[in-house]
């Protein structure tokens, strides 16, 4: 519909493929319960914890600009202090891909940014174990946006796109067969209907902070 396969002549063919992952023993999805997304304060606390359970080796995510800086101001210092590198875009002058190959290449490295490493980041192996999102990626209420939102099914279409981005997002954690990862999830509004944004056979978890912290230390030693 979107591409406008539906004009075609002849009706396309549709073919899908199982993943050659496994992904009940290789990943994990946590939603964080008692973490108000809109406290500052909280939210950059819950980054810092989670990156220092896992060592480094995260990406953090964010839906607005505003608030990786607001964050990466507040974790600079207990990082940099725990012998961990911070990176950051928007922050740091370099351009994207060259942050993503420090991250790649930099032991205990954690890098936070927005849509541009949401979509477009391959770091397999231990560079990367942990992702974490501050709140739902909804579209932004646009002109384009609300011109297709009307066409394609209204609330509909924003959950499609919004599924579209979580699939994204998890997809940078698993690139190989050997690799592990947990996603996390700040925003305790999650709706349950985009939980099929995530593979089938990973397990998805509703957790306190703590809990989820705990959980991901053992998976990661697991």
């Amino acid at each position: 519909m979107r591409l406008g396969a539906s004009h075609l002549i002849a009706p396309p063919k549709r073919q899908s493929f199982a993943s050659p992952f496994d992904y009940k023993k290789q990943a994990k999805v946590f939603i964080v319960t008692d973490i108000n997304r809109d406290d500052p304060d909280q939210v950059a606390s819950a980054y810092r914890e989670l990156f220092l359970a896992s060592g480094g080796h995260a990406l953090g995510l964010f839906t607005a600009i505003h608030r990786l800086k607001s964050t990466y101001h507040k974790l600079i210092e207990p990082i940099t202090d725990a012998g961990l590198t911070l990176l950051a875009q928007h922050i740091d002058t370099m351009d994207t891909g060259t942050l993503v190959d420090i991250f790649r290449h930099q032991p205990k490295s954690i890098l936070l940014g927005t849509d541009a490493l949401r979509d477009g980041v391959d770091v397999p192996g231990e560079a990367l174990k942990l992702l974490v999102f501050d709140r739902i990626p909804w579209p932004r209420p646009n002109i384009l946006h609300k011109r297709r939102r009307a066409a394609f099914g209204k609330n509909a279409y924003d959950d499609m796109v919004t599924r579209l981005r979580l699939k994204q997002a998890f997809g940078r954690l698993i690139r190989r067969d050997e690799d592990k990862g947990v996603f996390v999830m700040l925003d305790a509004r999650t709706p349950t209907r985009l939980l099929s944004a995530f593979p089938e056979g990973v397990g998805i978890k509703r957790l306190g902070l703590k809990q989820v912290i705990d959980e991901s230390r053992l998976f990661f030693k697991g």
